[in-house]
């Protein structure tokens, strides 16, 4: 965590924005002043035009008023697009720390690691250019027509700063009805949109078992509530915005009513014509807090998507760049291992406990035992996905878990239980998102004997697998999975269930991959129930809830098993 006088990622972000903004401000300043045009061209059509009858002088107010119309939309356009220049610029310097913020909190269970966040970046970056914060840089010039108006008159200047007053009660009136239930609302939402997700992803589940009407209904809940809660925030920041017009309308009356009053005892500085001026100067006092809250629903959303942010980059520092470790060979060390998944400071929960066992490059070792014996959690620790509060996993000696990820995964192949493919060409997922070599893709395609199968489908490897890869049969995933493991041959690859989804013909291309990648000195853990694995295995490994009963060679510990039986038998 950071200091509190520290400033945040996002404040710094900001900070490097702070030219375009004054510029932004800067030019919101020339509009405003521009704005005074319409009224300055009536004043002078009453006095110069309407007295003198002279055409000439009316056409050249008019053609110098359309110039300066014409000067106000250039100016309005280039305003608008710095301000969409500076949130492109923001979100280039925070979107990839915010994804692998998200990405990092999602894998340790933290709060922050769910889409909403991706959300709250869009909504950051888009406010600025929201009407409401043009509303505040166009706060000067409000100041400086107030200071005029007292220059007027300071009774006038006094009856406008009173509208402002009651204008800014308005807009605190308009916080605390909207704050809470646009709170709410902006939550609910996001619960059931995430509840929808999470429903469409388990679709086939749901149709078999008949679960659709209750899950429905479920969601129909959870978006109900949205839906009332930001009704009632919609309800309560209308009233106050019509409150906050109707003030505006009233003093621009009021003061215009004052001047005339003034002006008739003869109080007004500057003649009878500042009684127009003081009631349209009046107006631009209050032209902005009007604005601000009509869009205050805007502001309340973007103050929450602001701290949402900030705490999720306090919560998940910025990694630090470590010293590039030398080219893995695959020797694989697991020093006495408790461990357990990734949890909130202060908590622990082991799962592993005392796994101990050590494997030489090109070495195969299969895990075995029962359901829940500990197989998937061991596969997760040996990647580097769960921490360790006891021990360590090493590869080539060095702690696999703080080893940087981005330079360990080309050396590294794994395929979990659920084989999780994401929404691309069956090229790209085996060549994991990265530069596509079609050499090595179709390669690891052959070693796992799917290649065939890729050839197939209709665009070959360009064909796109959509979404979890919903185009593919469950054994053609687990095929491309197993691909995108053994692509580039790395050096240690983590089987969990491999052949879960194959047939005889899968479970023979998986064993000769195997055998081959072996050779050339790939090391191999596989988590496995079926026992034709156990052919290409060198070494056993045996568990049962989160320990470790047997370790040792594959003929060994397989005797020993068998012994084991036979005395139960008995």
């Amino acid at each position: 965590m950071k200091p509190q006088n520290e400033p945040s990622e996002m404040s710094l972000a900001l900070e490097l924005l702070r030219p375009i903004l004054f510029k932004a401000v800067m030019f919101s300043l020339i509009i405003s002043l521009l704005a005074l045009a319409p009224t300055v061209y009536m004043l002078e059509v009453y006095d110069r035009v309407v007295n003198s009858r002279n055409s000439v002088t009316l056409l050249m107010l008019t053609i110098l008023v359309l110039m300066v119309y014409a000067m106000m939309e250039i100016l309005e356009k280039v305003r608008t697009s710095m301000l969409r220049s500076a949130g492109i610029q923001f979100d280039h310097l925070l979107s990839k720390r915010v994804y692998g913020a998200m990405f990092e909190s999602f894998l340790k269970r933290q709060s922050g690691g769910n889409m909403q966040i991706l959300n709250d970046l869009r909504t950051v970056r888009e406010f600025l250019h929201n009407p409401a914060l043009l509303a505040v840089m166009e706060t000067p010039i409000s100041l400086v027509a107030l200071m005029f108006s007292f220059l007027i008159s300071p009774i006038l200047g006094a009856a406008t700063l009173l509208g402002g007053g009651v204008q800014i009660v308005v807009a605190l009136m308009n916080e605390r009805a909207t704050r809470k239930p646009l709170m709410f609302a902006n939550q609910r939402a996001s619960g059931s949109i995430q509840f929808a997700e999470a429903s469409l992803r388990n679709a086939h589940v749901m149709e078999s078992m008949g679960m659709f009407n209750d899950i429905q209904v479920q969601w129909q809940k959870r978006h109900r509530e949205f839906i009332e809660l930001q009704a009632k925030a919609s309800e309560g920041a209308g009233l106050w915005t019509n409150m906050s017009k109707t003030v505006q309308v009233v003093l621009g009356s009021f003061l215009l009513g004052l001047g005339a009053v003034l002006t008739m005892n003869n109080a007004l500085n500057g003649g009878p014509a500042m009684m127009i001026i003081g009631s349209v100067l009046g107006g631009r006092v209050l032209a902005p807090l009007t604005q601000l809250v009509a869009q205050w629903n805007g502001v309340v959303t973007v103050r929450e998507s602001w701290g949402r942010l900030e705490l999720l980059l306090a919560q998940v520092p910025a990694k630090q760049e470590n010293m590039s470790l030398p080219v893995p060979k695959g020797q694989l060390s697991v020093d006495g291992i408790v461990a357990g998944p990734p949890a909130p400071p202060g908590q622990h929960v082991s799962v592993l406990r005392g796994i101990k066992f050590s494997l030489n490059s090109g070495e195969v070792l299969a895990v075995i035992g029962p359901s829940a014996s500990g197989k998937t959690s061991l596969a997760k620790a040996l990647v580097g996905l769960w921490p360790s509060s006891a021990g360590k996993v090493r590869l080539d000696g060095a702690d696999i878990y703080a080893w940087n990820k981005s330079e360990l995964g080309p050396y590294l192949g794994y395929l979990s239980q659920t084989v999780e493919l994401l929404d691309g060409s069956v090229a790209e997922n085996i060549a994991r998102f990265g530069d596509v070599d079609m050499t090595q893709v179709e390669a690891a395609a052959k070693l796992v004997g799917v290649h065939d199968i890729i050839m197939a489908l209709p665009l070959g490897y360009e064909t796109n697998i959509g979404r979890d890869g919903a185009v593919l049969s469950g054994g053609q995933r687990q095929r491309v999975g197993l691909a995108r493991a053994m692509y580039g041959k790395p050096v240690l690859v983590v089987l969990d269930e491999p052949n879960s989804s194959l047939d005889e013909a899968g479970d023979t291309a998986l064993a000769n991959a195997i055998a081959s990648l072996k050779q050339l000195g790939t090391t191999f853990v596989i988590m496995t129930h079926r026992s034709n694995v156990l052919v290409v295995a060198d070494k056993i490994l045996l568990m049962r809830e989160g320990t470790q009963q047997a370790f040792g060679p594959r003929d060994e510990v397989l005797a020993a098993m068998q012994q084991a039986r036979e005395l139960n038998e008995k």
